[in-house]
C-alpha cells in the first residue's frame, strides 16, 4: 500500500481577487471549487486544478484578507513543483513568467520540471496556453527542515516513502510524487500570505483508516478522520514539523456541482449550508474566471 503522490497543496493568501486572477490567468488553472474554510467558515477556501478537479493538480488557498506576507522556515514547505511535458513547454513558461522558478504575487515559489513519469497529465484549458504546453499537475514539494536524518527519515520510511538522498518519493497505482528537504534558514518561519499551510497525499477511500494506523505505528499523532464532504482527511505533523494530510481521492468535486460549472458559485458543504446568510456577506467579491474563456 503506497500513497498516490501529492493530492493537494494548501496555502494562504491575503488577497483572494488577485489570487483568482493569477492562478486562473497566469498559471492557466481552472477554479474548481469556491467554498469556505471548514475550520473557519468566515473565510474562503479556493481550489484550482485541472479541467476535472483531479487530485494531483489541486492547489488551494485560505484567504485571510489583508494578511501580512509570511516567510518559509523550518517545518514549512517553501516550493511547489509542477510537471510540464517537454523542454518546449519549459521554455514557454520561462518566457511567460520571466524566469523559472518564479513566485506568485505574494511570494509563493513555484518550480517546473519536465515530466519523466507515466502518470496521466492533469491539464486545464486556457485560451492563452496551448494544451501541450500547459501544466500537468504536481511533481512534488520542497520543504525546510533541521536534522532530517535524526528526526524525519525513519518516520517517512515507515509510511512507505522511498529515499533518494534528501528526497522521499511515494508512488501508488495512479500517480507518484515526492517531498525534498533543504537545510532550513536561520530565520524562523512566519505563517502568512504567500506561505504553504500543508501538503496532502492521496489515498483510496477505503484505505484511510489503515493509513491512520500506519501514522500511529510510525510514531505520529494523527487526527481522527475528518469528513470534508469532497474528500476525507487525516492531519499530522511529521517530526521536522511539516503539516501533512492524507486525503482520499473521492467523492470529488462533482458530488454537488456539474462538471461544466465547477467553481462558478459559492458552494457550502451540507453541514455548513445553514451559515450561508451569515458568511456570504463577509466574503470578498471575486471575479468570474470563466468569463474570459
Amino acid at each position: 500500500m503506497k500513497l498516490d503522490g501529492v493530492h493537494h497543496v494548501t496555502n494562504i493568501t491575503g488577497d483572494a481577487p488577485q489570487n483568482v486572477e493569477w492562478y486562473t490567468g497566469r498559471l492557466g488553472l481552472r477554479m474548481v471549487k469556491k467554498t469556505v474554510n471548514q475550520d473557519d467558515p468566515t473565510v474562503y477556501h479556493l481550489f484550482y486544478a485541472d479541467e476535472h478537479g483531479s487530485p494531483g493538480a489541486d492547489i488551494t488557498f485560505f484567504e485571510y484578507p489583508g494578511a501580512q506576507p509570511g516567510r518559509a522556515g523550518a517545518g514549512m514547505v517553501h516550493t511547489v513543483v509542477w510537471r510540464v511535458g517537454s523542454q518546449e513547454a519549459l521554455d514557454f513558461w520561462r518566457e511567460r513568467m520571466g524566469a523559472v522558478p518564479f513566485e506568485d504575487p505574494e511570494g509563493l515559489r513555484h518550480d517546473l520540471v519536465v515530466a519523466a513519469v507515466p502518470d496521466t497529465p492533469l491539464i486545464a484549458d486556457h485560451p492563452e496556453i496551448p494544451h501541450e504546453l500547459a501544466l500537468q499537475g504536481f511533481e512534488g514539494v520542497r520543504a525546510y527542515a533541521r536534522n532530517v536524518e535524526a528526526r524525519t527519515a525513519d518516520f517517512l520510511e515507515g509510511l512507505g516513502f522511498d529515499r533518494d538522498d534528501n528526497r522521499w518519493t511515494t508512488r501508488g497505482a495512479d500517480r507518484g510524487g515526492w517531498i525534498e528537504y533543504d537545510e532550513a534558514p536561520t530565520e524562523p518561519g512566519i505563517p502568512g500570505a504567500g506561505t504553504v499551510h500543508h501538503v496532502a497525499w492521496s489515498c483510496e477511500l477505503d484505505e484511510q483508516e489503515e493509513w491512520r494506523q500506519r501514522v500511529l505505528a510510525a510514531g505520529g499523532r494523527p487526527t481522527e478522520i475528518i469528513d470534508r464532504f469532497w474528500f476525507r482527511s487525516v492531519y499530522f505533523r511529521e517530526p521536522s514539523g511539516v503539516l501533512y494530510e492524507i486525503a482520499t481521492k473521492g467523492p470529488g468535486f462533482t458530488t454537488d456541482e456539474d462538471m461544466d460549472h465547477l467553481g462558478e458559485a459559492l458552494i457550502l458543504p451540507p453541514a455548513f449550508e445553514h451559515l450561508r446568510a451569515q458568511v456570504e456577506p463577509m466574503l470578498t467579491p471575486l471575479p468570474n474566471p470563466r468569463a474570459r474563456r
